[in-house]
């Protein structure tokens, strides 16, 4: 049995690596990963330095000395003008706010819908509280008051807790890199799998293979496991090219300044185990559903949702933050990318590790039994 399994999957897989679809699927899709990572982390780059930009806040009133130091101690750019003058700026958007003054009555202008201004009106604020602070320790002093004692009564201190892995930019990198390894390896098991199954019955091929004397048990598993085999070639491709481009984002792009992106020798090892654990599965199911397919175009369209269905879950728990249950670590598709992220977070949980693992082996042989059943009706094959 071993020998005739061996058989078909040399079968296979030398007609897998002499079609250049296949290879193009197995190897050209994961090049793609390093071109959205960098992409991806010099946007989040761009779009932090434009956090960092204050911009102009336009001024309205005649600025005394003290108000002069403040702007400049907090690094504020700043236009003095009318009111029209400085309305005119803001539509021009040659400056961001504006503030006005009545009595003591100090007014910031500004556009909750407008990200730049919103983003400058906090540095606006912070000018006023300087301003107001210094006018009340003035205003203590002159009546003989400890201006310390009452303005600094309490005190208040920052103290950051979190650690290098809970960086927002780096959490979402490595897990966004990993969801688009999921993605290829997907679609690489779609093509194989197509050409073994209804590829095979369109040319016709498919009877001739049934008439050698070999179990269908044995053609299942030799194409099963070529299919398996090009998709984890397809994973760890990718996942040594996300290696590759992470070092290099981390060495290149300011917001990684002073993280290591790249993951412990145990994550590694772990990540792998589940890049296994999910090309086993997702080349059983392609093989499942283009097995039901009169034609390969027929196939093709059958394979197209499954797609969106081994990406979108784990995308979507990443992004509403989703906690790691037991429950979880046995939902396929889910349970991967929530798994792949704790390990990655230096959480490592061994039950819900050995869950996923135990739970990818029991749909594997429910999916195999399916397919070999399948092979034994008539009406399926032809």
């Amino acid at each position: 049995m071993k020998n005739k399994t061996f058989l078909i999957l040399k079968k296979e897989l030398r007609e897998v690596f002499r079609d250049k679809k296949s290879l193009s699927m197995m190897l050209i899709i994961p090049i793609l990963i390093p071109f959205i990572i960098i992409g991806i982390s010099y946007l989040f780059d761009s779009e932090t330095s434009k956090q960092k930009d204050v911009g102009t806040i336009g001024i309205a009133y005649e600025l005394e000395e003290i108000d002069k130091e403040i702007l400049e101690n907090l690094d504020i750019n700043y236009e003095v003008n009318s009111v029209k003058e400085l309305q005119d700026s803001y539509d021009k958007e040659q400056i961001r706010c504006y503030i006005t003054k009545e009595n003591n009555t100090y007014k910031i202008y500004y556009d909750e819908n407008n990200i730049d201004s919103a983003t400058t009106t906090p540095y606006a604020e912070n000018y006023l509280n300087e301003l107001k602070l210094y006018y009340q320790d003035d205003y203590l002093k002159s009546h003989g008051i400890n201006s310390e004692e009452v303005l600094d009564i309490i005190k208040i201190d920052y103290q950051s807790i979190a650690k290098k892995e809970d960086n927002f930019y780096a959490n979402y990198i490595t897990t966004y890199a990993f969801l688009f390894i999921i993605m290829a390896i997907t679609i690489s098991a779609t093509y194989p799998a197509t050409d073994a199954t209804a590829g095979e019955k369109e040319r016709g091929t498919m009877e001739t293979l049934l008439t050698f004397p070999i179990k269908n048990k044995d053609i299942i598993l030799g194409k099963y496991l070529s299919v398996s085999i090009s998709s984890m070639i397809t994973g760890v491709l990718g996942f040594i090219l996300s290696l590759i481009s992470l070092k290099y984002v981390e060495k290149t792009i300011g917001i990684y300044k002073g993280l290591n992106l790249i993951p412990s020798p145990l994550t590694i090892i772990i990540t792998l185990l589940i890049i296994i654990c999910f090309s086993l599965l997702i080349s059983g199911l392609c093989i499942a559903i283009a097995s039901l397919s009169k034609t390969f175009k027929e196939a093709q369209s059958s394979l197209t949702p499954i797609t969106f269905i081994s990406f979108f879950p784990g995308m979507i728990s990443f992004m509403i933050n989703m906690k790691t249950s037991f429950i979880i670590s046995i939902i396929p598709f889910l349970n991967y990318v929530q798994i792949f992220s704790d390990v990655n977070s230096g959480k490592i949980n061994i039950l819900y590790i050995v869950s996923m693992f135990l739970s990818t082996i029991i749909y594997i042989t429910i999916v195999l039994s399916y397919i070999i059943k399948q092979y034994k009706n008539e009406k399926v094959l032809f």
